[in-house]
């Protein structure tokens, strides 16, 4: 039986309207339940990327498939419901009074009502410990409480994937591995965009290089990370005495 690949693109190529080209003929392929880590020095065209997924950009060459659905004008609705972007900045996604109506906004929009509703959304809340949050105002919260609130938000639209864009960025070693440890426990494909390369390595089996707009390099993360030459190629660096090998074998089995 063939099982349909959470994300499919091909030959994705783009550029915007001043002419700067940002993608030059993207593939890849993520399997349900995959981890995939996106790496990349800045200006590799790694957002551009991830805003196809869910069809904020379009009009470039190639296409992209989520769970076997275009992504086209026709199908944004439900491929916005499929397609969790958490990003960077965790007050870019919480703009209501409390915790509560933030997670529950997406799918009170989608149609969902009452116990339905106050379930999916304390559901998501626990999914990221932050259950008992659920009337504070977001404003009052911890920035990594933020984060997870945001994550919290995707999560109540049941998707098939869930992007995180730079998810330890700005927070404390505490917040980091309390992230971390939430987001091994989810069921769900994970794109994971970051510059934090030991959080790759801890959480995302596989990793892809974009560099100069196109995958340079895709394969284990392990691997990936070890390749010192692929590394200073594409000006990624790790930690000063990190050994991602080493690293590696200490760390729990990926899916």
């Amino acid at each position: 039986m063939n099982v349909v690949p959470s994300l499919e693109v091909s030959g994705l190529a783009f550029a915007y309207p001043d002419g700067h080209q940002a993608l030059f003929g993207v593939d890849l392929t993520v399997g349900r339940g995959e981890r995939v880590a996106v790496l990349g020095p800045n200006g590799a065209g790694k957002t551009t990327l991830v805003l196809h997924l869910n069809g904020i950009l379009e009009g470039g060459a190639g296409s992209v498939t989520v769970a076997g659905l275009p992504v086209a004008r026709k199908n944004l609705a439900e491929i916005r419901r499929r397609v969790g972007i958490v990003f960077q900045d965790p007050d870019d996604q919480l703009f209501m009074p409390t915790v509560r109506e933030d997670v529950a906004f997406g799918p009170a929009a989608a149609g969902m009502r009452g116990a339905e509703l106050e379930e999916r959304v304390m559901g998501a809340l626990a999914q990221v410990g932050m259950a008992q949050y659920a009337d504070r105002p977001p404003h009052h919260l911890s920035f990594g409480q933020r984060r997870r609130v945001a994550v919290a938000t995707v999560l109540a639209m049941s998707p098939e994937i869930l992007v995180l864009d730079e998810p330890s960025s700005n927070l404390d070693p505490a917040s980091r591995r309390e992230l971390a440890d939430i987001l091994r426990g989810l069921d769900v494909t994970v794109l994971m965009v970051t510059h934090d390369l030991p959080y790759a390595l801890e959480l995302c089996g596989r990793a892809v290089i974009l560099s100069e707009g196109v995958i340079a390099a895709d394969g284990s993360t392990v691997e990936v990370l070890s390749d010192e030459v692929l590394m200073r190629t594409h000006r990624l660096e790790l930690p000063f005495g990190f050994d991602p090998t080493l690293a590696a074998s200490t760390l729990p089995s990926h899916p």
